[in-house]
């Protein structure tokens, strides 16, 4: 398939083909000689696979004899369902009606796909039945379907020893074993149910254990329960894909959301998941990013299985271009052309990160895994690079006038790409000649621009340079003259996408001066300008974005009458033009949000800071 696909370009030399890149391609085994049988090569050819992955060729073979135990270690995306998926079927006898192959695997998503892909082969096998059994879906069904009689049953651990508890599932007469993604089955601490289903399975006749790395722990397991194993490894053991493009920027810890958004608005097209440690960042990062009208959500411990199914669904589908997640919630994702992985925060185990940046760069296409870190990190980069034999790039975080030529070429280029063959828009050439006649081209060019382009541009327009080297600078610049609570003071952005107000999203900052436009401190007012108190803050839900946007809709003032908004968490204070100050006084004050009443005055005549402020 490799070298059709090469042969249908038209310029060898676009594609810089060496001899040896040919040569690799026409080594390339069929499946019928690797020995699958002719219905599974119809249907594997039928979905456009002619010949075998590595992992593919020298596995199969393997495995077709059925009496011989398998280790397979090779990185996720490298075709290992159909390397354990294809003998298996071949191996399975349909007259018998009842479980002959058992595959184990650590979460929902991947029992699934794997479900998925062994029905697409087995297309032109009558009599063959797989079934799924997982967590988060009624027992009951799927005991009504094992009874009616299946061969092939792919399970998550949790479930499988809950059906064979309560008897509902025999597995005495399993002859296969298969293993999937055992080393995150490991990690995600289900050595015991692996055992524990081994254990129940005393008739089989060989264990297949696929693996992306080989810990300590899987090696224990193949010595205890595996007879001399057949061990294949693809590429080097527990290192990272050589399609992906290892990146990390280097900032300080405050601006490592902004850093985020940055690393997004300077990837027109992204498709990517966003690793975090916890599932309160989690949350937290997804809700921010979508209050500023990004398409993104979350996956985490938290989410019943009905959520996360429409969490996924949204991702496959690319109607969500980013997902959020923690590493327990991502396992066993497997969704094709992820084009970005972040690192919003290092994993604390090398292991952890060769899984995230493996959800990018498969099949052959070229991935980019990126890493947001403090100068204190580096060292773990290192590590990482020594384990795994990678090297990792650094860059600059872009400008905001990196940011803005990046987006405007990517419009124009959409622009150029518009496909206008479909339609009559002839009939409309006419009407917009005559409405565009006193206009020069240049001069209609330049409004189609503003049109997508001026949120964009006043979003970024005075936004802060995030490097370390930056940040470090201004701190030198300070002299220790002043606390640290100044030197955590934060540039202002525009919010991108209500058109330029003048605000920190950021609704974490901490201390005293959160450095307005003109360096004031909190303390002193601007000239002119009234601060008022209003008793809602973060804990109501709000960041600065959306508490302007409530504040304005309530009042039905400009946003230009308004200066700084300082929020905690239980209260904020804003600085606005004085003669408007008592109409938001008015707007406000005495009114309803969630059930609670709001509390707003003259912040100098009886809002003064509580000791819940933080």
């Amino acid at each position: 398939m490799i070298l059709q696909q090469i042969l249908k370009m038209k310029k060898k030399e676009e594609l810089n083909i060496t001899n040896e890149l040919i040569e690799a391609v026409k080594s390339q085994k069929t499946f019928s000689e690797i020995g699958i049988n002719e219905q599974l090569v119809k249907a594997v050819t039928e979905l456009g696979y002619t010949h075998a992955t590595e992992i593919q060729e020298r596995s199969i073979p393997v495995l077709i004899s059925g009496t011989k135990d398998f280790i397979g270690l090779a990185q996720t995306g490298t075709g290992k369902t159909a390397a354990f998926g294809l003998p298996l079927l071949q191996l399975i006898k349909t007259a018998d009606k009842f479980p002959q192959a058992l595959v184990v695997c650590p979460t929902r998503e991947l029992c699934m796909q794997i479900v998925n892909e062994l029905n697409l082969f087995k297309k032109h096998i009558s009599g063959l039945q797989v079934l799924a059994v997982y967590g988060g879906t009624s027992i009951g069904l799927q005991i009504k379907d094992l009874k009616r009689g299946v061969q092939v049953v792919v399970a998550t651990p949790g479930r499988l020893i809950d059906l064979i508890e309560r008897k509902a599932i025999n597995l005495e007469k399993i002859q296969y074993v298969v293993l999937d993604e055992a080393d995150e089955m490991l990690n995600m601490g289900f050595q015991d149910d692996i055992e524990f289903i081994l254990k129940n399975t005393p008739n089989r006749e060989s264990i297949w254990l696929f693996s992306a790395t080989m810990p300590t722990e899987i090696r224990k397991v193949s010595k205890r329960y595996m007879k001399e194993p057949v061990e294949v490894t693809i590429g080097k053991v527990n290192a990272t894909n050589k399609s992906i493009d290892h990146q990390y920027y280097v900032t300080s810890a405050q601006y490592r959301y902004e850093t985020l958004k940055r690393i997004i608005d300077f990837n027109p097209g992204i498709y990517g998941i966003i690793f975090t440690r916890t599932k309160a960042d989690a949350q937290d990062v997804s809700a921010r990013l979508t209050r500023e009208g990004y398409d993104i959500d979350a996956i985490h411990g938290d989410l019943t299985q009905q959520q996360r199914d429409r969490v996924m669904g949204q991702f496959r589908v690319k109607t969500l271009q980013l997902l959020i997640a923690t590493d327990v919630a991502a396992r066993g994702i497997d969704v094709k052309g992820i084009t970005h992985v972040i690192n919003y925060e290092l994993p604390d185990d090398v292991e952890v990160y060769t899984h995230r940046s493996g959800r990018t760069g498969r099949a052959g296409s070229q991935g980019i895994c990126i890493s947001i870190v403090h100068a204190r990190e580096s060292y773990r980069l290192r590590q990482i690079e020594n384990i795994n034999k990678s090297t990792f790039h650094k860059l600059d975080i872009p400008s905001g006038k990196d940011v803005c030529r990046k987006q405007f070429f990517h419009v124009m280029d959409k622009l150029m790409s518009t496909d206008v063959s479909h339609g009559d828009y002839e009939t409309y050439v006419p009407m917009l000649a005559e409405k565009f006649a006193d206009m020069t081209k240049e001069e209609i060019l330049k409004r189609v621009a503003a049109l997508e382009f001026n949120r964009f541009l006043a979003y970024y327009e005075n936004a802060a340079d995030l490097n370390i080297r930056a940040v470090e600078k201004g701190r030198r610049d300070i002299g220790g003259m002043q606390d640290r609570n100044r030197e955590r003071g934060r540039n202002e952005y525009s919010d991108r996408r209500s058109g330029g107000d003048r605000m920190n999203n950021d609704s974490r900052d901490r201390g005293a001066d959160r450095g307005d436009r003109g360096g004031r401190s909190q303390s002193r007012g601007t000239a002119g300008a009234t601060r008022l108190f209003v008793n809602l803050g973060t804990k109501d839900g709000f960041y600065k974005a959306s508490f302007l946007q409530f504040i304005l809709d309530m009042s039905d003032l400009k946003k230009e009458v308004l200066g700084k908004i300082d929020m905690r968490d239980m209260n904020s204070w804003i600085e606005i033009e004085s003669s408007a100050a008592k109409k938001m006084i008015s707007a406000l004050d005495g009114k309803n949000y969630k059930g609670r009443r709001i509390r707003m005055n003259d912040a100098d005549s009886g809002g003064q800071r509580g000791s819940n402020e933080g």
